[in-house]
């Protein structure tokens, strides 16, 4: 099982910013990636965001683990989420193809971690607005 480190960016009228890449341009799923040989999940984070949104992490705090099939390859992972704050304004760099703000479950093309563990973490920490959650 790969551990995957991630950063939950809340802005915009409590939106959370995901990406997508060329390799799946209609899967979407939080910005960051696989550690590197020596780094820590939290060095890995801030590398990610760094190399894919052209931002810094300003401040970080461990948010959520999840066990989910990863989004693209269906296979299994864990993912480690980070609560982030950024300086400086995303934009698509590296290997992304979008970047989008989402509000809810909803939106289409979300990862199942995103969509089915993320989101409704967010929405019970009142980070997020739950008005288009969907209902079980």
């Amino acid at each position: 099982m790969s551990l995957v480190v991630a950063a939950a960016v809340v802005l915009r009228g409590r939106r959370l910013l995901v990406v997508s890449k060329h390799a799946a341009p209609d899967v979407f799923y939080l910005p960051g990636g696989k550690l590197e040989p020596g780094e820590s999940p939290e060095e890995a984070m801030r590398r990610e965001v760094r190399e894919e949104l052209g931002v810094t992490v300003r401040d970080a705090a461990h948010f959520l683990d999840v066990r989910a099939p990863a989004a693209i390859e269906r296979v299994p992972m864990r993912l480690t989420v980070f609560r982030v704050a950024i300086e400086g304004e995303p934009a698509i760099n590296a290997e992304l193809a979008a970047l989008d703000w989402v509000a809810d479950a909803t939106a289409p093309g979300l990862g199942p971690a995103i969509r089915d563990h993320v989101i409704p973490a967010l929405v019970a920490a009142r980070l997020l607005d739950a008005a288009a959650l969907p209902v079980d």
